[in-house]
């Protein structure tokens, strides 16, 4: 028995290309191998930026609140910045004869606002060629004191021997800057009679070359009932003169 000339199977497949040659199944052309091209009806547009609305400030400001929609300010105390200082006004429109009077009394009660190297009682010399700048630092307190002698309730002899005693101790174990107590002789009826002598000693006689400058002391170190002494570290040449202003 003889088979037919062609299967049902094939006669399916004709019928299918019939369809395709028509178009009636939507498929791409069967002559063309490369992928399918997509129906641009079913593709979903790209959102667009916003067009530029020609430079309209109501119409920025909306987009910009738009764009800030969901941002969260800050608090208020929780910003940092610049913070303007607030000048208090103080005694600036104080009343001269106010002020003077309260700079006497704060001078009286705490001693504030006193200034030794402006009292009569104030003393400074300084050796020859030394810089007048030294004795300006020395009662500024640039110098460190090392040591210190007192003088109270010494005579005038004894007072000599205690200070060669004391300046050449300090001048053997190479100290500098020094301090002398001699107090200010206000109960003297002879006046500062010590004050005036250490002055003297200290600027004639041996210690001479060895005093590079002298100054009186400030208030916490005595003020004028004290003098401060710079030393050299080796004498001043005989040559040289040794004059102190």
């Amino acid at each position: 028995m003889k088979s037919s000339s062609k299967p049902d199977r094939l006669k399916s497949f004709e019928a299918l290309g019939a369809l395709v040659k028509k178009g009636e199944l939507g498929l791409a052309n069967p002559n063309h191998c490369g992928p399918a091209k997509q129906d641009d009806s079913r593709r979903i547009p790209a959102s667009k930026p916003p067009e530029s609305n020609g430079g309209d400030p109501d119409q920025e400001r909306r987009i910009f609140l738009a764009a800030m929609a969901d941002v969260t300010p800050f608090r208020r105390q929780n910003r940092q910045g610049s913070v303007t200082p607030r000048f208090k006004s103080g005694r600036r429109n104080e009343d001269p004869d106010t002020e003077v009077f309260r700079k006497l009394n704060d001078l009286v009660e705490t001693g504030d606002g006193f200034v030794v190297a402006l009292t009569p009682e104030y003393q400074e010399g300084i050796g020859y060629q030394v810089h007048p700048m030294v004795a300006e630092k020395l009662h500024r307190g640039d110098y460190s004191i090392q040591d210190h002698i007192d003088l109270h309730g010494c005579g005038v002899a004894e007072a000599k021997a205690a200070l060669d005693a004391f300046l050449a101790q300090s001048i053997a174990t190479r100290k500098r800057a020094v301090l002398v107590v001699h107090g200010r002789g206000l109960s003297s009826p002879r006046g500062p009679v010590l004050k005036e002598k250490v002055r003297e000693w200290l600027t004639t006689g041996c210690w001479r070359k060895w005093v590079l400058a002298f100054t009186s002391a400030r208030r916490y170190d005595g003020g004028a009932g004290a003098t401060y002494v710079l030393l050299r570290e080796r004498p001043a040449p005989r040559k040289g003169k040794t004059i102190f202003v």
